[in-house]
């Protein structure tokens, strides 16, 4: 099981969100109650993710470069031109993990979304190719169908995201 580390803030129904699992899965896999208080530094456990460090791959973002490289156990498979936040919905910075993917989500979200583990954030495909390379999205990473389409298919959800400035 994966074991997210409790940021100041969260509460038990924002972590739930973040890993879209329900709170009662959350509950029961961690032993505690709806009243249970959470504090910074604690360790709860994903039910439904693979232990941190179980996958050989990881993503790494660039916001500033506006590229998204695969690593696996460490040398670079594939770099990819991305799309990223606009300066008033920038792409959030931190470490995240892939918690589930849709294919061909509709509307704007390309051929792929891979869900990341902060609520309304993924990495999708677009249908304006055009808004490679640019600060254009609300937050996510957009990447080129096809781009993200291969990226999907070797990386399973669990995969660790780091994304810097």
């Amino acid at each position: 099981m994966y074991k997210h580390i409790v940021k100041q803030g969260e509460t038990i129904f924002s972590i739930a969100m973040d890993y879209r699992i329900s709170v009662q899965a959350l509950l029961n896999a961690n032993h505690l109650t709806i009243f249970s208080r959470l504090v910074p530094g604690q360790a709860i456990m994903i039910p439904h993710l693979p232990a941190k460090g179980s996958i050989p791959y990881t993503i790494h973002i660039s916001v500033g470069r506006r590229q998204l490289t695969l690593k696996k156990k460490g040398n670079i498979v594939h770099t990819y031109p991305i799309g990223v936040g606009k300066i008033v919905t920038a792409t959030p910075v931190g470490d995240f993990i892939i918690v589930n993917r849709q294919p061909n989500p509709g509307g704007p979200f390309g051929a792929m979304w891979l869900s990341l583990s902060k609520i309304h954030y993924g990495i999708h495909g677009t249908n304006n190719p055009s808004s490679i390379g640019k600060y254009v999205s609300k937050g996510c990473i957009r990447m080129h169908n096809k781009d993200v389409l291969q990226l999907a298919s070797m990386v399973p959800n669990g995969t660790e995201v780091f994304i810097r400035p």
